[in-house]
Order: structure tokens, then C-alpha cells, then sequence
């Protein structure tokens, strides 16, 4: 990996970054999609290259299940197994640990899974984890970390976060052993749930291991913790996090935690939401989500988005024709899920023309007019940035500041 800062926001921990990898350059900050069993739901990789993406995520767990390793060595890796010509990262099983969390048993040794097809147990080690990542091919790979639920309290929380340090230590070794490190980047995951003081422990053990590792990745969150709570762990990370180091922000795909996330220094993140929430029929806007499912939809004849280059709007889908196939026509599905990838890319995009530009700031108060309109900023929002600087109620002292997540959904035809 060759990662170099090429522009920084004069405000806030905002940056500009290229990240060489082996199957090309990938412009930071960034939004990678996830193609969980080698595919983003409904769209071939001609079509999400087509979107100008160049960075998606696998996971190696589900794809060690299915269709195993064997059966990828013989394919060449999953580049060419998925047809996938651009950059790919793996996840590396950890993330089971919580949402399979009924079928695994955790020891010292590894993760012991049941599948969850056929109840054959798995023993997930380290070792294997990054033996896995090796055979899929992917340019960036993960550390198996032992990951808790962000509500968790109490002593597992600590055991969890000194055992992910052991466990890096163990996928390094594993990894420099192999001769994959000069095409596969290792990245640390930092763990210590909620808790500033196991965060800074976490942090000065991951960092003393910067030589051997290629990037990091902040762990353990968006897993129903107060908002408020998460962006204070998100600043504590990226700030004490190396420089010369991209960092990846796991499991984050709300427009708004995306665009706080890069002003506290984030690079990279990934997450389910935009792809998964296509197929329920909403579709993501600059005003907020569009719920095409509502009836007030029914007649309405413009694209999603006027000016959009996504296929969908580019082409005049209307959506009336979407809201009268949501969740009912796959074609549907995959005509929003074109549009909501790029909606994410152009968020990101347009973070990264406005740090080179330097009007981050004035980026960040212009999409946060209009995304939350007069229904009012969440507080959260407002507390995270200010901390780095911008302040949204400058230009706007009269719009409320909300409590909770603030989270912006249509659920009737007033909404």
C-alpha cells in the first residue's frame, strides 16, 4: 500500500487521501458498498463499476461457508471469482462473533461456529481468519477481533479488548509468515466498547504496532449505542490514531454519520444500510430518505433526484413506475440500489472536492440545511461538530437542535 494525505481541511481533522492498493488508486474519505457473498445485491460488478466505484467489502466469514475456500483457490481469488477488477477488502469473521452470537463460542484459541446452514461446527482462529483473507485475494485484510456488543458492560468488554490485541499479534505473525504483506495490507481494529479508558489502552497497544500493520480500522460501534456516546469514541480513535495511516470507520452509512465521521478524521467506511434499505423501497436524498412506498408517490412523474447521474434518474425513472413495483419487482430494487450507491459516492465526493477546495465547513452547513430542512438538527450533530470547529447553528440560530439520533424517515404520506 502507498497512502499518501494530498489535502486537509484548515477546521476540522477532515482529509484528502490516495490509497494505492494492487488493483488500483482509491480516493479517501470513501464509502465502500458491501458485496457480503461476493455481489452487491442485485448488481453485477460491470454495473457497480459503472456507478465509479472501485472499493467494496467482502465477508469472510460467509464466504469461507460458501462457497469455501477451495473452491476460490481454483477460481483465482475472489477478484476473479466475482469478476471484481478494483479494490476489495475483507472483513475478517469478527462481526459473527455479535450477530451470530447464538451459534459461537468464544476461548483463547479462536471463534467456535455452528453453521448457521447446516450446524457444522467451524473453529475460527486468527490464523485461519487471515489464511482465509490470503485465499480470497483481497488487497486489504482484516484482524480477527474479539467484537462484543456496543452495550456491553462490564468485565467481557476489557476481555474482549485485550484478547483482539493478542489476536493481532497472532494474524501479523501469521501474515508476515506468509510473504502476502506486499500485496495484502493488515489492518488493527480497535476495540474497548464504550469505555475512554480501554479505548486509550487499545489505542497505545495497536499504535506501538504501527510498523507491522497497514491501516486501522474503529471497531465495536453502531450497535444501538446513544449517538452522543458514539462520535466522542469515533474523535478519541482519530485523533490519537498515526497520520500516515488510513483510517476506517466500521459499519457507518447514514448520510450524516458519514459526513461527522470525516470531519473527525475518518477515511473509509462501510455498511449494509444504502443497499438494504433499496430493496424496502427507500431511496436516499439530498432532503432525506424517500420512502416510494407511501401512496403520495403514486403519481409523481419526476426521478428521484432532479440532476442525479445515477442510471435510475439519469434515465427518468419516475417514481411513480418505483413506487408502483416497490418490494414487489426486483428491477425495482435494483434501480434504487444504483441510485443510493451513488448517492453515497457523491456525499463522499463532494467532502473530498470541498477539503481540497477549502470550503469543508461551509459543505458541511449547506448539506445539513437541506437534509434536515426546519425538522431540526440533531443534537448530537451539532456537539460533534462544533468539537472540530463548525458550528451549524451559525448561519441558522432559530432551526431546533433534537435530541436522540435524529434519524430522518418517512413513515406516512404526512410525513
Amino acid at each position: 500500500m502507498q497512502f499518501e494525505v494530498v489535502a486537509k481541511c484548515h477546521t476540522t481533522r477532515a482529509r484528502v487521501s490516495k490509497m494505492r492498493l494492487a488493483h488500483g488508486t482509491t480516493m479517501l474519505p470513501t464509502f465502500m458498498p458491501v458485496a457480503t457473498q461476493a455481489a452487491i445485491k442485485g448488481l453485477t460488478p460491470q454495473q457497480v463499476e459503472a456507478l465509479g466505484i472501485n472499493l467494496i467489502l467482502n465477508n469472510t466469514y460467509h464466504l469461507n461457508l460458501r462457497p469455501g475456500i477451495q473452491v476460490l483457490k481454483e477460481a483465482g481469488g475472489a477478484h476473479k471469482f466475482q469478476g471484481w477488477s478494483h479494490n476489495l477488502l475483507t472483513d475478517s469473521g469478527g462481526f459473527q462473533l455479535v450477530s451470530l452470537s447464538k451459534f459461537t463460542k468464544i476461548t483463547e484459541e479462536g471463534a467456535l461456529f455452528a453453521s448457521p446452514f447446516d450446524g457444522k461446527p467451524t473453529m475460527l482462529t486468527p490464523e485461519e481468519s487471515i489464511s482465509i483473507q490470503h485465499a480470497i485475494g483481497a488487497d486489504i485484510i482484516m484482524q480477527l477481533d474479539d467484537v462484543v456488543s456496543s452495550l456491553t458492560v462490564g468485565p467481557r468488554v476489557e476481555e474482549a479488548m485485550w484478547r483482539t490485541i493478542r489476536w493481532l499479534d497472532r494474524c501479523i505473525e501469521f501474515h508476515q509468515k506468509s510473504g502476502r504483506d506486499d500485496v495484502q495490507n493488515l489492518f488493527a481494529i480497535v476495540q474497548g466498547g464504550l469505555n475512554p479508558d480501554l479505548r486509550d489502552k487499545c489505542l497505545d497497544e495497536m499504535i506501538a504496532r504501527r510498523d507491522r500493520v497497514a491501516g486501522y480500522a474503529i471497531g465495536g460501534l453502531s450497535g444501538g449505542e446513544e449517538k452522543d456516546v458514539f462520535w466522542r469514541v469515533i474523535k478519541q480513535c482519530a485523533d490519537k490514531l498515526p497520520e500516515d495511516r488510513p483510517r476506517y470507520s466500521m459499519g457507518i452509512g447514514f448520510a450524516e454519520d458519514l459526513l461527522v465521521c470525516v470531519a473527525l478524521g475518518v477515511d473509509m467506511a462501510d455498511c449494509v444500510f444504502p443497499t438494504r434499505t433499496a430493496r424496502f423501497g427507500v431511496a436516499l436524498t439530498p432532503t432525506g430518505p424517500l420512502n416510494l412506498r407511501l401512496s403520495k408517490h403514486a403519481i409523481d412523474f419526476r426521478p428521484i433526484e432532479e440532476g442525479c447521474p445515477c442510471p435510475t434518474c439519469a434515465n427518468g425513472v419516475s417514481r411513480a413506475i418505483l413506487h408502483h413495483n416497490a418490494t414487489l419487482e426486483t428491477a425495482t430494487a435494483h434501480a434504487i440500489t444504483q441510485h443510493n450507491l451513488v448517492f453515497q459516492a457523491r456525499i463522499m465526493g463532494g467532502a473530498r472536492d470541498a477539503i481540497i477546495n477549502g470550503t469543508f465547513p461551509d459543505y458541511l452547513k449547506s448539506f445539513f440545511a437541506k437534509y434536515f430542512g426546519d425538522a431540526g438538527y440533531p443534537a448530537w450533530c451539532v456537539n460533534a461538530l462544533r468539537s472540530v470547529g463548525v458550528d451549524l447553528l451559525e448561519d441558522r440560530p432559530d432551526v431546533k437542535v433534537i435530541s436522540g439520533d435524529g434519524a430522518k424517515w418517512e413513515y406516512s404520506d404526512t410525513a
